[in-house]
Parts: C-alpha cells; structure tokens; sequence
C-alpha cells in the first residue's frame, strides 16, 4: 500500500493519498517500456525523406567520352552519383515509419510505466489547480513551491482546461496533459510528473472500469 503526500499549491502537505500499487501493475516490464517507446517515437517520423537517383536527375545519358584511349577512367553518364550533379547511390524514399502494437500492451504499458515513476519517488500530488485566467507567472510559482522548476516536468489535470495549459505551455520543459491524453512514452520522458488528486482518481477509476470489463467479457466466454 502505497502513502503519498498531498501538496497544495504553495508546497505545504495537506493531506494524504493512499492506493494499492498492485491496481496499476504486480511488475515493470522493461522491454515492454522499450517497445512501446519505440513505437510512440517511430510514428511521429513523418518519412518524407526524398532524393534523385541517377535516373530521376535532368540531363544526357549519354557516354561522357570514350572508353579507351584517353588516359582517364572510365565514365558513363554524366547522372553517375560520383559526379557534381548526380543522383544519389543510395536515394532516400518516402515510407512509412509507423509501428502499431495491441491496444491492451500499450495500456499495460502506460500503467507500468505510471509505477515505475511511484517507485522512483518521481511523482507529486497536487490537492487542485485553477486560473481564472492565463497567468504563467503563477504556474511558476506553483513549480518552484513544488520544487520542480529544473528539468522536464509533466503537468496533468483531469481534463483540458484552457487556462492550466495556457498558464504552462510556454514554460521550457513543461507538458501540460489531461489525464486522458498520457501515454507510457509522455510518463517515462520527464524527471518529475505533477498530478491533480482528481487526475489520479479518473486515471485508477478508468483501470477499474477496464478490467471489470474484461472479466464480464471473459465470463461471457466461459
């Protein structure tokens, strides 16, 4: 059973927040963690990488002079890749980089990598955040209260609101994510995750759901 501290917004304990760690994951697996980070970053490459080849390059293919009898090496057109000019030897063509996993392995994964930030010690509760308006300043003073001001932090609320992510988003190193839009690639990135109570609250409820899910969905087959 895990006990974690409650901070508010100045960095003073307010509380206490008590879970079973078993409800995310009994194990990490690294190489899962590994897959799926591969996959999440391999399909943001856009894969329109595009150059010639010697047969997509204007000009003669005519033989550039004879091929004995003048000294010189023998050369072909004038489109060879060893000259100014040329087409690549290798040319680089559009593909698509996309990798896909099943669904159930990238939410094992999301959930592995969510302990694995508890066992690191790595994640800070937060009792609330609200702006009535954009005030960066104020996001500022939260993270220094909270004492996540250097190095990557991902910020998450329960939802999206426009003045939390206003607030943050012009922060170097700051990511702000509603609890829904987390992946295992987003958790493992920064040095220090800050969630609201009721972040944390939706993201255990939706496991909950999932798995009583599954075990309808099993009963039935039985």
């Amino acid at each position: 059973m895990l006990t974690l501290p409650v901070f508010d917004r100045s960095g003073k304990q307010v509380g206490e927040y008590q879970f079973d760690e078993n409800e995310l994951a009994d194990h990490v697996s690294p190489q899962l963690l590994h897959d799926v980070v591969v996959m999440y970053q391999s399909n943001k490459r856009q894969g329109t990488a595009k150059t010639k080849t010697r047969g997509e390059v204007a000009g003669s293919t005519k033989k550039m002079f004879k091929q004995k009898g003048t000294g010189n090496a023998r050369a072909g057109s004038k489109r060879s890749g060893v000259r100014r000019g040329g087409g690549h030897i290798h040319a680089k063509s559009p593909r698509d980089w996309r990798i896909t996993m099943p669904r159930k392995a990238m939410q094992t994964a999301t959930r592995m990598a969510m302990l694995s930030k508890f066992a690191a010690d790595s994640i800070i509760i937060l009792d609330d955040v609200s702006f009535s308006a954009p005030k960066t300043k104020q996001f500022v003073s939260i993270l220094k209260a909270l004492k996540v001001d250097e190095g990557r932090v991902l910020f998450t609320t329960t939802g999206y609101d426009v003045n939390v992510y206003k607030s943050g988003r012009n922060i170097p190193n700051v990511t702000v994510l509603p609890v829904s839009d987390i992946n295992a690639l987003e958790i493992l990135l920064p040095k220090k995750i800050v969630i609201t109570q009721a972040a944390l609250d939706a993201f255990r409820g939706k496991i909950a759901a999932k798995r009583s899910t599954e075990k309808l969905e099993t009963a039935e087959e039985v």
